[in-house]
């Protein structure tokens, strides 16, 4: 036996009364050592301890109100085959019916889906065709804006006009309207305050 203290587990061994190949050597030391006689020694009397406590039940309804408080972790198939067994019918003819239900819709989805992925080139021009439509009525209703603001000389001379030009027109435009704003803001708090 190594010049070491004995473990934990090999003072349970010895408490516990074990035999075998491993535990005469422990035996020897524990003769030997008086730190591990003492600390097998205070092992036992805890063990004598525990033994001449009395027996006690828990109260009725001890378990349910620890159970409450514990979170148990359902895995998500667990759940997800809870859920389905409450939609499935109990009576097997209401079972049969379920299942014809099911398998008509199913039918009924693929060939929609099917359809739809056959019609895809429909749907890309019915789009188009809507994205179209939507950008000429923005366009209409900027050049109504830009003629009720500047006129109808206005909206010939931006429409004439290289982008850059448009942009700068638009930013001189948007500025203008918010130092506007901003004037009118601060004469309605003077008017406000002199009153």
């Amino acid at each position: 036996m190594p010049d070491r203290h004995l473990r934990p587990d090999e003072i349970e061994l010895l408490l516990d009364g074990e035999e075998g190949f491993g535990v005469a050597p422990l035996r020897a030391h524990v003769r030997s050592c008086l730190a591990c006689q003492s600390e097998l020694e205070q092992a036992r009397e805890l063990m004598v301890a525990l033994d001449a406590l009395p027996d006690f039940a828990p109260s009725i309804g001890f378990s349910d109100r620890v159970m409450s408080q514990v979170q148990v972790f359902e895995p998500w198939h667990v759940a997800a085959t809870r859920s389905v067994e409450q939609l499935v019918p109990v009576s097997r003819p209401a079972r049969i019916a379920a299942g014809f239900g099911a398998a008509i819709t199913a039918g009924l989805a693929t060939a929609g889906a099917t359809w739809a992925v056959a019609r895809a080139d429909m749907a890309v021009v019915l789009t188009q065709l809507g994205l179209e439509r939507f950008r000429e009525q923005v366009v209409a209703a900027g050049s109504d804006v830009i003629s009720t603001v500047l006129g109808q000389p206005g909206l010939e001379a931006m429409r004439s006009s290289s982008p850059e030009v448009m942009a700068l027109a638009m930013g001189g435009f948007v500025a203008a309207a918010g130092m506007g704003v901003v004037g009118l803001r601060a004469l309605a708090s003077t008017a406000r305050s002199t009153r």
